[in-house]
């Protein structure tokens, strides 16, 4: 009974009590659930994440400037050598870990489960995307003689069928004792008005923190730990979702270590001034990926001396880090991003409430905003057609048929 009174107390501290009629009306065991779920939720950050919701953004002066970076086709044989020495020695040693961000489902592909498990239709009889990837790190493996510990984030929702899948096809031949799966920290939605809303399960809706959260989930989980017990170095963090993603470069390993930086990261040209990309720029004196929105049309249209875009290396989502980076960032607080969406909920009456307009707040981190932390990182500009195939779209861009076409034509080239 104490429990409960302490649960009221803090709900109504924090203009929640609508939540106190849910707890009341339960049962045992769904009461205890939702009892504890409440109290594993930070009142604090909520209340200031809904508080920023209604400040209006301050536009400070900010100093934008280009960032430098080194193309890969352009590399003299002396660089590549150089690079390659450092980057293989890292991997041959065994401190060289990969993390793959698959907490999404496959919704706007049309698929019915987490994205990984989308079968990919090339060659014929198709490749599900974690049995691409698990190729991926294979031929690094054999190539380099080691075991790469691969790190997959999941999602609650997503979790257990992607643990399924992996067990149900062996790993696809990889050491299951180096792949772990760890679960990306989640935040409560809030309606417009800052009040929790309950699911058809009698739990508080919650979604995943944005890909910024795989920091404090990599802590929170005991990732960080692990990597560290492993004599882990580097850390490759990818999306689930890109099947031409280099996953072990010691090019791009090698630069960042030969220009003493802690995180390194590719990018690719983009395709026209004003493709709808985020790209790597330095802002106020750090690095950063600025949204095509937020670039003022006169800078994303100035080109170089070289007849080259200033603001033209786009972001693909394909980070390095060291793990003295990765400590570093999971114990900082990463500014939030606000999204409205629409959200079914349950009312007081526990009838199901399915809005037509968006109606709650979703807050999410952004990985690139950990760039901010450090003065400097290192870009490494590569070919779209030979690292960049998402799927991300049923149909057009970024869609089963394009990352089909690429993935084929680059083994085709790779063959020929």
């Amino acid at each position: 009974m104490g429990e409960n009174r302490d649960v009221e107390t803090l709900l109504k501290k924090y203009n929640q009590e609508h939540i106190i009629q849910f707890i009341n009306k339960l049962d045992n065991g769904k009461k205890v659930d939702l009892i504890n779920q409440i109290q594993n939720i930070d009142f604090n950050q909520l209340t200031e994440l809904y508080e920023n919701t209604k400040r209006k953004v301050e536009i400070k002066e900010n100093k934008i400037e280009s960032i430098q970076y080194l193309d890969k086709s352009k590399l003299t044989y002396e660089e590549k050598e150089q690079f390659d020495k450092i980057g293989e020695r890292v991997i041959k040693n065994g401190q060289y870990a990969v993390v793959t961000m698959a907490g999404g489902q496959g919704t706007r592909l049309g698929h019915d489960g987490p994205k990984g498990t989308f079968k990919l239709d090339v060659y014929g009889k198709g490749k599900y995307i974690f049995e691409i990837l698990t190729e991926n790190l294979k031929e690094a493996n054999k190539k380099y003689g080691v075991i790469i510990p691969w790190y997959i984030m999941t999602s609650k929702e997503n979790h257990e069928a992607t643990k399924s899948f992996l067990e149900k096809n062996n790993y696809f031949g990889y050491n299951k004792n180096n792949v772990i799966l760890f679960k990306q920290g989640e935040l409560p939605l809030l309606d417009l008005n800052g009040k929790l809303l309950v699911g058809k399960d009698y739990r508080v809706k919650e979604a995943s923190d944005g890909n910024g959260g795989v920091f404090s989930s990599l802590r929170s989980t005991g990732m960080i730990a692990d990597m560290k017990e492993r004599g882990i170095k580097w850390i490759f963090i990818g999306g689930v979702d890109n099947v031409l993603a280099k996953l072990a470069d010691t090019i791009l390993l090698g630069m960042t270590i030969d220009k003493d930086l802690q995180i390194g990261s590719k990018s690719v040209v983009k395709a026209n001034p004003h493709e709808r990309v985020g790209v790597f720029c330095k802002m106020n004196k750090h690095p950063k990926v600025i949204e095509y929105t937020e670039l003022p049309k006169k800078m994303a249209e100035e080109v170089d001396s070289n007849g080259e875009l200033r603001y033209g290396e786009s972001n693909i989502a394909c980070h390095l880090f060291s793990i003295d980076a990765i400590d570093k960032i999971s114990k900082e607080v990463l500014i939030y991003h606000t999204a409205v969406k629409k959200n079914s909920y349950i009312n007081e009456e526990g009838k199901e409430i399915i809005p037509d307009e968006p109606n709650a707040y979703k807050f999410e981190a952004f990985i690139f905003d950990a760039f901010d932390l450090f003065d400097n990182m290192a870009v490494l500009r590569v070919k779209r057609e030979d690292e960049f195939a998402p799927v991300k779209n049923k149909e057009g861009v970024d869609s089963p048929k394009t990352a089909k076409e690429l993935y084929e034509k680059f083994w085709n080239r790779q063959k020929s």
